[in-house]
């Protein structure tokens, strides 16, 4: 008997099925494929998953196929409901949760409203009701508690790391305030964001709210400068919420991180209304991280913007070029007359009339010194005030890490923020020649711009345990799970599914 056999006349498949299988030739109610002897219509609808995945048709992990008839079927309607589809939009209830707690992470409603200034523990309990939700649909969805990719992984040894070193702290009890006020929210909202954020609809959701909050932040920051309203200083502005915001250098983090997604979203997009108001935004940011008068927002905006202009000048070179000078004269031309001042300070420290330039390069010695004496598990978290000058922080969430859990543990954080870089860069590769045409490509070097923002701008801020890293590394791996989920190969999700592909005409297997 021949390896291969060509069935021309094969049973007729209803014309609903016929609908959803487009990769295979059709010709009326036949199908014309090249099957095994013992295949059944289960392969053919594996044969042809491919074609429906790409032109994001529904696809089958299951058809009502009798076990054990290969080569028949009944003619029974195809089970609709699709395995990938209900876990990719089962955590409905699981998003609200994560949505309101961000909500209220962000805008801290609290201090807003003066009627909620009671409910300051209402982050507390947005996130245990947001876990009491996710975790059984979890369980019933994917029957683990979490998938496990490497920076979910990563995540989860720091927080070893962190549990280790606690009873070893010179202040335990310091050490597991800390712990528990910010490491665990943001790790455990982290796991949330990787686990439910699955459509684009969702990841769009959580990148808008971001952007709404960075412009509240951008307006009222150049609104209080206009109007004088200085809280450092003498000339320079606070947040206007408070919180992971409430320090000026530590909104210019946010500010910086931030700035590439709405940069990556007007060029993503062919709607001009939509292109200016994603570029009001980025210009808005830009002229709130200058008014915060942070020399670390300073260098963060600086490699943020070179490293945008030189990914983006490989489609254009000469346009990038113009508009990157172009935009330098302007910003020397438009920032406040003091401003170059403060910059110059970083070199010279006899700029700086309160010495902060200074004290921040002793700190930044003292947080070496303290890792390198402690180089297993630290001397505890939120502990190195103890040992400081003047009870101050670090100044740097690596040498934070690093004094505070072991030398171990800043590898493993250092890990956790470069892991998604190679699979963002696969993503643009795959993507470059379809530019605009792809959902992806704008949006894979938006997130790689926002955490090398982010590796800069936390060289000079204590933000190892806040929410900074874990929302951009968690965003990343939700683009590229969105991005795998319809460009793998059929095999792969053949597998899964259980089924075996048949070998249909045109080379498709």
């Amino acid at each position: 008997m021949p390896r291969h056999t060509e069935i021309t006349d094969y049973e007729p498949v209803t014309r609903s099925l016929n609908s959803q299988i487009s990769g295979a030739e059709a010709k009326d109610d036949f199908m014309r494929v090249r099957l095994r002897p013992d295949s059944s219509l289960r392969d053919v609808v594996a044969a042809n998953d491919e074609q429906a995945w790409r032109s994001k048709e529904p696809t089958w992990n299951e058809v009502s196929i009798p076990e054990g008839t290969p080569g028949k079927h009944e003619e029974k309607t195809p089970r609709l409901l699709k395995e990938n589809w209900i876990i990719k939009r089962g955590h409905t209830l699981s998003y609200a949760g994560l949505f309101l707690f961000t909500v209220v992470l962000y805008f801290r409603p609290y201090e807003l409203i003066p009627a909620l200034s009671s409910l300051t523990s209402l982050a507390f309990w947005v996130a245990f009701s947001t876990l009491l939700v996710f975790l059984p649909t979890q369980l019933s969805l994917e029957g683990n508690l979490t998938t496990r990719p490497r920076e979910v992984n990563l995540a989860l040894l720091l927080v070893l790391a962190a549990l280790i070193s606690m009873p070893l702290a010179l202040n335990p009890g310091e050490a597991w305030e800390t712990f528990n006020k910010e490491f665990i929210k943001a790790v455990l909202m982290f796991i949330v964001i990787v686990n439910v954020v699955r459509t684009e609809r969702r990841l769009r959701g959580m990148l808008f709210l971001a952007l709404a909050v960075s412009c509240l932040l951008s307006f009222n920051a150049f609104n209080d400068y206009r109007s004088g309203r200085f809280a450092f200083e003498d000339y320079r502005i606070t947040g206007s919420i408070g919180g992971m915001f409430g320090n000026p250098n530590d909104m210019a983090l946010h500010l910086v991180t931030i700035l590439p997604i709405p940069v990556a979203l007007m060029l993503g997009t062919r709607n001009y209304l939509t292109k200016v108001l994603y570029s009001f935004c980025a210009v808005l940011m830009v002229a709130a991280i200058v008014v915060t008068y942070s020399r670390g927002g300073f260098i963060g905006l600086v490699c943020v913007a070179g490293v945008l202009a030189w990914k983006l000048g490989r489609r254009n070179r000469l346009a990038v070029l113009l508009l990157t000078i172009v935009s330098i004269v302007l910003f020397i031309s438009l920032v406040p007359g003091n401003y170059m001042t403060r910059i110059g300070s970083i070199f010279d420290s006899s700029l700086d009339p309160n010495g902060s330039s200074t004290a921040r390069s002793e700190l930044f010695k003292r947080s070496v010194v303290v890792a390198l004496a402690n180089p297993l598990f630290g001397i505890g978290m939120g502990n190195f005030h103890i040992v400081s000058i003047r009870e101050a922080v670090t100044h740097n969430s690596f040498t934070q890490v690093a004094a505070e859990m072991g030398i171990v543990a800043s590898v493993i954080y250092t890990m956790f923020i470069v892991a998604p870089f190679g699979r963002l860069r696969q993503i643009v590769r795959e993507t470059s020649s379809k530019g605009r045409a792809s959902r992806f490509y704008y949006l894979a070097i938006g997130l790689q711009v926002s955490l090398i923002g982010y590796m800069v701008g936390s060289f000079f801020a204590s933000v190892a345990y806040l929410f900074y890293a874990y929302y951009l590394v968690g965003y990343a791996v939700c683009l590229r799970r969105l991005y795998e989920s319809e460009s793998r190969p059929v095999e792969e999700r053949n597998v899964t599914a259980g089924t075996s592909p048949a070998t249909v005409r045109g080379g498709v297997s």
